[in-house]
This record gives structure tokens, C-alpha cells and sequence, in this order.
């Protein structure tokens, strides 16, 4: 089964011909992944690679009453206005892939999609991909393979280091999905984790952390809480960090003696799950888990 996307997932792109948004409409559509339109305000009656372009989403989706998902290549001063398009438009899934969307922006727009019950990654995230049938994002798709391991990543080339050597290593991934590393975002870690718990492809997971924030440690607490049936093994970034500076994501910084990756891994141990000094580590490591 797997999450969020699948072989039935049918897709607007926002921001559609602008450089990103066309490169990677190209890329997701080689993939295989269903592109029904795109929507560029001003570029309506154009197409892109045989994807037709509209100038509203509400015009793309009497079109195309089909489409169930979008993702945003807006620009971040837009990508919010974009983003409640999509909501009021009633998809299911509304993934942000814009950087440098302003926090304030985000935190509204994700409060207003769970009010409406969307379901919103990102922003400043690579997407999801379900191998073998959705590519939803910007992930080179060929590093990927169908199997049953899930993987959520705050980190979009650990996302990529992790699933290339779990492919090498003969472990196929159910989902991969880069929630962003950004203060504010949409389904965080352990909102993912229960959807790979309720998923009977996934037999294993891996949860790829950084520095800065909490939700390492919210997954351990719920780990306490209530228990996990399906196995997890982590890596966490940025075990060298210096506290107060910021490594590579607006969400990876630790402040307030608070979100180091001392703190993280200890709290993960605590609770049985293993963590891999490096991402080489952990193919052994979900081996090992797959045959408890």
C-alpha cells in the first residue's frame, strides 16, 4: 500500500514553467508519476511536455476533476497563497516544495490545511516517493527501489544517501518522505511514523534527524508511551554541531541547551531504537531489526 502516493495519485503543479517547476515536472512525469496539469497565472492555453497549463487551479480542476494532489514550485513570497488554493480546492495532498517561506506564512497555512483536513509536506522539503509507482518532488527517482522499508528525513540529501545504500543493500523502500527542515512544516516525524505503523507493506523504518527542534524526542516519548511494532533505526545529523549556529536548515539549530544530537540519540536509545553512527551503518542495522 504504502503512503501518501501511489499509482492513483494524480497531480497539479503549481508554479509549473518556472525553472524548477518545469525541470521537475519533466523529471516526475519520465518517472511515471501522473501529471494532469499545471498552473502558472498568465500562462494559461500553454502546455509543458504534453501537460496542459492553466491559469487558476480552480480552472485546471474542472478540467482535470481527477486531480487529488499538488505540488508547489512557487515562489516563497506566493507559495502560501498557493498553498490555500490548493486547500480550498479540497485536495488531499498539498506538497510545498519552496524555500525561504516565511515562518509566519507557514504556520498559518498549516493550521488552516489541518482544519481542513489536508495534508501538507513541506515547505522546503524534497517530497515523497513511493518507488515504482509516484514520484511527487524533486528525489533523483533512480537511487530508489520498491520494498518495504519507509524513510522520513528532515535532511533532503540524507533522504537520497540513505535510500542509495539501502538499495545497494537489496532493502527497497515502501515510502520515502522529506518532511523539510524548516521551524514550522506540515506532518512532522512522528505524524509520518503512524502512518508507516498502519501501513502492511512497511516492515521497517528508518528516521533520518537533525539538530534543533523536538521531534526526535516527541518520537521517543511516543515511542514510550504507547509502544511501536514496526522496527526503527535513526541517524542523526550534526553530531559535531557548535550550539546557536544554524547547519544547513532554518529548523537545524541548537539553542536554549536544547536539540543537540547527544540529547536526540540518547533519548532514541532509551527507547531501543538504534542509531547509526554512519548512513553506511544502517542497511546492518534494518537487517538485523527485519530478523528479531
Amino acid at each position: 500500500m504504502a503512503i501518501l502516493v501511489n499509482s492513483k495519485t494524480n497531480v497539479v503543479v503549481q508554479g509549473i514553467t518556472g525553472r524548477e517547476g518545469s525541470s521537475h515536472t519533466l523529471a516526475m512525469a519520465r518517472y511515471g508519476t501522473k501529471i494532469a496539469a499545471g498552473v502558472t497565472p498568465g500562462k494559461g492555453g500553454e502546455n509543458l511536455g504534453g501537460v496542459p497549463v492553466y491559469n487558476t487551479l480552480s480552472q485546471a480542476m474542472r478540467e482535470h476533476p481527477e486531480i487529488n494532489a499538488s505540488i508547489i514550485f512557487v515562489p516563497a513570497p506566493f507559495a502560501a497563497d498557493a498553498v490555500y488554493e490548493a486547500v480550498d480546492s479540497e485536495l488531499k495532498l498539498v506538497v510545498a516544495i519552496t524555500e525561504h517561506v516565511p515562518v509566519h506564512d507557514s504556520l498559518v497555512f498549516v493550521n488552516y490545511a489541518r482544519q481542513k483536513g489536508v495534508v501538507i509536506i513541506g515547505p522546503n522539503c524534497p517530497g515523497v516517493m513511493t518507488p515504482g509507482e509516484c514520484k511527487l518532488g524533486i528525489m533523483p527517482g533512480q537511487i530508489f527501489s520498491e520494498g518495504n522499508v519507509g524513510i522520513v528525513s528532515r535532511s533532503g540529501t540524507l533522504t537520497y544517501e540513505i535510500a542509495w545504500v539501502l538499495t545497494q543493500a537489496g532493502l527497497g523502500q515502501s515510502t520515502a518522505v522529506g518532511v523539510g527542515g524548516d521551524p514550522i512544516i506540515g506532518k512532522d516525524t512522528v505524524e509520518i511514523i503512524e502512518m508507516f505503523e498502519s501501513d502492511p507493506q512497511t516492515k521497517a523504518m528508518v528516521v533520518i534527524g537533525e539538530i534543533g527542534g523536538d521531534a526526535e524526542e516527541r518520537l521517543a516519548a511516543r515511542i514510550r508511551s504507547v509502544g511501536m511494532k514496526t522496527p526503527i533505526v535513526s541517524f542523526i545529523a550534526g553530531r559535531q554541531a557548535p550550539p546557536g549556529k544554524r547547519m544547513g536548515h532554518a529548523g537545524a539549530i541548537i539553542s536554549m541547551g536544547s536539540g543537540s544530537a547527544a540529547e536526540k540519540i540518547k533519548a532514541l536509545e532509551n527507547v531501543g531504537v538504534p542509531v547509526a553512527e554512519l548512513p553506511s551503518q544502517i542497511p546492518v542495522m534494518i537487517k538485523s531489526a527485519l530478523n528479531r
